[in-house]
Formats: C-alpha cells, sequence, structure tokens
C-alpha cells in the first residue's frame, strides 16, 4: 500500500542538508528527475524494500548537489510514483512507499521513503537488493532464496499456524477491520472483498517459502484470533500498564492486557489517556491535546513494533514525571534515537500496514515524529527514545498534583498566564478575613456565580481550564478571573505553588467528581 505525507511530518531543510552532505549509503540514494522518474529509480525502491528500507531524493546529483524537479510537475510525479508501485504488473507485492516535497535552495526535492518489506519484492518480475550503495540485480535461486529465509527469520510475525482456521478468528474482527479501513479512505477494496481476498491482501494468510507451508500466520492471529488462541500460539504475549503516583511500591492503578491488538489498542489507549493529565494548544484556530497523540502514537508504537517471539513483557509506566513504554525489539540500530539521525523501520510490517489501512496509526514512518511534536506541546520537554534489544520511549509530562487534604485526588495542571494579581479582595461579595465588603461587591457577585458556571461547565469536557479560556467564555477581563482563582487559594480551596500553573481536581481514581464548587474544601492547586 502506498501513502503520502500531508505536509505535518515533512523533513526540515537542516534534516536535508545533513543527508546531502553524507551522501548516498545503503539507505539513501539521489536521483536526477527531468520529468517523470526513471526506471532506475524503482529498481531502487525495490532493492530498498528487500533489504532495509531507505529514501530516495529525486532532483538531486550524484555528488548532492540540488538540481530540483520542475516546479509544475510535483504532483504528476508524486501520483507517478504512487501509480506505478500500486501497479501489480510492475511490482509484486506492492512495497509500501511515502512522497513527500521540500523545498531547498528555491528549487524542489521530492523524498521517496520506502519500508523494508517482510516479502521478497520483484520489480518487473527481477529481484534487486541493496548492496552498499548499489542496487544489484539478484538472479541466483540461491541468494533469492537466502533473501526469503532472511526475511522469514526476521519478521516472526510471518511466522506459519498451519492448523490455525478461519474458526479461531473472531468474525466481529473481520468485520471492524473492513469496516475502519472503509472509514478511513471511501471506496477501500477491503470493503468489497471476501474474507478469503481480505486475509491474502493484508498478508494474514501468507505463504513461507523456505518450507512450502501456506497458512495463518502470527500477524492474523494477533489481529483477528479468540483470546485462547492467541495465548496458545504466543504465550509470553502481555502489556502490563501500571500508575505510580502515591504506592510507588506497587500501583494506583493497573491494567493486563492480553487480547487481539485491536481490543488492546483501544484499552492501553484509554487507560493511558484517563491517568493522564490534560491540557490543550492551538493549532491555527483549532483546539488539540497532545495528551490524545501521545496516548495514541505510544500504545500504536508498542503494539506495531514489539517483538513477539520475546518473553520480555511489554510495560507501560505512568508516575509523576513521565510515562514509559518498554517492550521487546529486534532493531538494525543500538542507542539512543535522535531525530534525524535514524530511518524508521517498521518491525512488523504486516501488523503495521492494517493499523495504518484502520487509522489506529498514521504513516508509516510518523510515530516518533507526531510524539516529539506532541511532547514539546505537552510539556516543552523533549521526549526520549532507546532501541536495540528492548525499546524504551520515555514522555515528559505535568506532574500530578495532591489536594488539600491529602486525600490523593489524581489533579491536573495548565500553564496560565504569569505574574497573577496577588491576592483577591472581593470574592462573592465577602472579604478574605471573613467581613463583608461594602454595596460595590454585587457586581463580583454576579461574576463570580458567572465563573463558576463556566469552570463546572467547562470540567465537563476537559480536566483543566485556563485565565484566557476563563475569561472568554465568561467575558470577564483577564485580571477579574485571576482574581477569583487567589481569592479562592486564600480561602483554602486552592494551594499556592509558584507563578505559572494552575490545577483542579478531575478524577477519583477514575471516576468523575460531581464539580459542586461551593461543597468542595481543597480540590487542588493554583500557582500564583
Amino acid at each position: 500500500m502506498n501513502y503520502r505525507y500531508e505536509g505535518r511530518n515533512a523533513m526540515t531543510q537542516d534534516e536535508l542538508m545533513q543527508v546531502l552532505q553524507a551522501g548516498e549509503s545503503s539507505m539513501v540514494e539521489f536521483k536526477r528527475c527531468s520529468e517523470l522518474p526513471h526506471t532506475d529509480t524503482f529498481e531502487t525502491v525495490c532493492s530498498f524494500a528487500n533489504r532495509s528500507g531507505g529514501s530516495i531524493y529525486l532532483g538531486v546529483d550524484d555528488d548532492g548537489q540540488v538540481l530540483g524537479v520542475d516546479s509544475k510537475r510535483v504532483s504528476e510525479i508524486e501520483r507517478n510514483v504512487v501509480n506505478v508501485v500500486s501497479n501489480r504488473k510492475m511490482f509484486e507485492p506492492a512495497p509500501m512507499v511515502e512522497t513527500e516535497h521540500i523545498e531547498y535552495d528555491e528549487r524542489i526535492i521530492v523524498r521517496i521513503w520506502v519500508a523494508p518489506s517482510s516479502s521478497v519484492v520483484r520489480f518487473k518480475g527481477a529481484v534487486f537488493d541493496r548492496i552498499a550503495d548499489v542496487d544489484t540485480h539478484i538472479e541466483s535461486d540461491i541468494q533469492i532464496s537466502q533473501m526469503y529465509i532472511r526475511k522469514q527469520n526476521y519478521y516472526s510475525e510471518r511466522r506459519i499456524f498451519r492448523y490455525v482456521t478461519p474458526f479461531d478468528l473472531r468474525p466481529e474482527l473481520i468485520a471492524r477491520m473492513r469496516q475502519l479501513a472503509v472509514a478511513q479512505r471511501a471506496g477501500h477494496p477491503w470493503g468489497t472483498m471476501s474474507d478469503e481476498e481480505l486475509f491474502r491482501s493484508a498478508k494474514l494468510y501468507d505463504r513461507d517459502y523456505t518450507t512450502g507451508e501456506e497458512g495463518f500466520n502470527l500477524a492474523a492471529v494477533l489481529l483477528l484470533g479468540k483470546d485462547e488462541v492467541i495465548s496458545s500460539v504466543c504465550p509470553a504475549y502481555i502489556t502490563d500498564a501500571v500508575v505510580r503516583r502515591d504506592n510507588i511500591d506497587r500501583y494506583d492503578d493497573r491494567l493486563m492486557v492480553r487480547t487481539n491488538l485491536f481490543d488492546s489498542y483501544e484499552q492501553l489507549r484509554e487507560f493511558t489517556e484517563r491517568n493522564l493529565p490534560d491540557r490543550f494548544v492551538l493549532k491555527g484556530d483549532k483546539r488539540v491535546s497532545p495528551r490524545t497523540m501521545i496516548a495514541r502514537e505510544l500504545v500504536a508504537n508498542s503494539l506495531m513494533h514489539r517483538e513477539y517471539s520475546s518473553p520480555v513483557v511489554a510495560r507501560v509506566t505512568i508516575d509523576n514525571e513521565s510515562i514509559r513504554t518498554v517492550n521487546a525489539s529486534r532493531s538494525f540500530f543500538e542507542g539512543r534515537m535522535k531525530l534525524g539521525e535514524f530511518t524508521p523501520m517498521p518491525k512488523n510490517p504486516i501488523i503495521a500496514n492494517v493499523f495504518v489501512q484502520t487509522g489506529i496509526a498514521e504513516q508509516l514512518g510518523s510515530g516518533l515524529r507526531n510524539l516529539i511534536r506532541a511532547s514539546r506541546q505537552y510539556t516543552e520537554r523533549e521526549p526520549e527514545f532507546r532501541d536495540g534489544d528492548i525499546f524504551e520511549a520515555t514522555i515528559p509530562i505535568v506532574p500530578a498534583l495532591k489536594t488539600v487534604d491529602g486525600s490523593g485526588f489524581a489533579s491536573v495542571r495548565s500553564v496560565v498566564e504569569k505574574d497573577a494579581e496577588e491576592g483577591a479582595r472581593l470574592i462573592g461579595g465577602e472579604r478574605v478575613d471573613g467581613k463583608k465588603a461594602d454595596a460595590t461587591a454585587s457586581g463580583e457577585i454576579d461574576s463570580r456565580a458567572a465563573m463558576l458556571s463556566a469552570m463546572n461547565r467547562r470540567l465537563t469536557e476537559v480536566d483543566y481550564v485556563t485565565v484566557p479560556e476563563l475569561a472568554k467564555i465568561t467575558e470577564l477581563d483577564n485580571r477579574t478571573v485571576r482574581k477569583f482563582l487567589n481569592g479562592l487559594v486564600a480561602q483554602g480551596k486552592l494551594i499556592a505553588e509558584g507563578n505559572t500553573r494552575v490545577g483542579v481536581i478531575g478524577r477519583d481514581s477514575g471516576r468523575d467528581i460531581s464539580m459542586q464548587w461551593d461543597s468542595l474544601k481543597g480540590y487542588g492547586k493554583y500557582d500564583s
């Protein structure tokens, strides 16, 4: 299948400059392109797919000089790439690719990213492999056989279970897979395929070319299998998700997941979102939640790129500092991963493709970029990724707060304007010291009522509110809003902690708390 970048995760000019300076390699190829890509471009696509994946840069000379492509034909070039790799007369099976165009020195470069394939890919019936920085035509039966063995050994998701039958799969999951694919893309071919055609199209029913066996593979069982079948063929498969904020020796909340990957994704995503503080940021004129992106991408990444043959238990851990995922991996790379210094490689291309087709994940290779961007929006701090036998992803989070009475409610913070006004003078017609205010307090009574109503209403939708947001909802100025919050501090309903943050109680052990503000005692913290 083939996908196209829509500019959200595009390579930066700095990243491109580093690539141009480094030159061609086993995973980088430069190609001239005056009109449409030449045949040798698709030979490189084939060789990358058969080896470790890589990127082809159209509009670049062999020595790294940027020539550019015809700016009027960029869309035509990208469309041609997609059409050629999708054509069964040209490629079998179709490699997974993505395209994007990049402006550099007032010229345009088209980048083709090729994912490593779990099968041996042929271009016009020929097999190409990437040796160093050269595309090599492989003709020897022995060499081709070794290529099949190499891929089969590496991608454990392709292991055939000859005695697994359609009766060992859940029909409702097959239907869900279809529905999600059609919802993601109208007219998706999976929508009209028979079950057998769907299994073969998604590579869930496969052939082992080293043994000649045909049947459902591990990917099929993990995605669509009944729980007892999954436990039988993959006994070590489990995801252990825990929250450790107050009880660091054990846990505050826990979820053990052993079911199919569709349900696993939903359960783990919901668990993660429920236990992470939320905040919203503006993207243009649209409000977006970094928490949602973090939960989605972390869970999807853990499930897509896990080495399922390993007995290592996959874990998701949330504490006061971060959310961290740990899972077994079989990587081409070992050590800390930095943006621009690694090439994304799906550890389970079959599972990854199903996730992309059904909308669970975005374009292949975009997950880590999304996590980096969401982390910066969430805490203005960088995430950390380490790969090797074990893959670890660590995302800093906003620390959870505690109530005045130490009851341990899970609360959240939101960044607000600095330099809040010092103390509240009038709150609801009463002074901080409890004495009655003068007659001018009547207007502030109305303001207080509006504020309480706005906060109560917003907290049924999200776990936090900000000063600018409350000001907009109530049509009050920021100063009045801050006075109100500081008054609650003075009344002992909020704890002053610094100068930039506000927090309110959102949940008690995962349950919604009724926001009866007048009756709450010590419901959160406000940094004044």
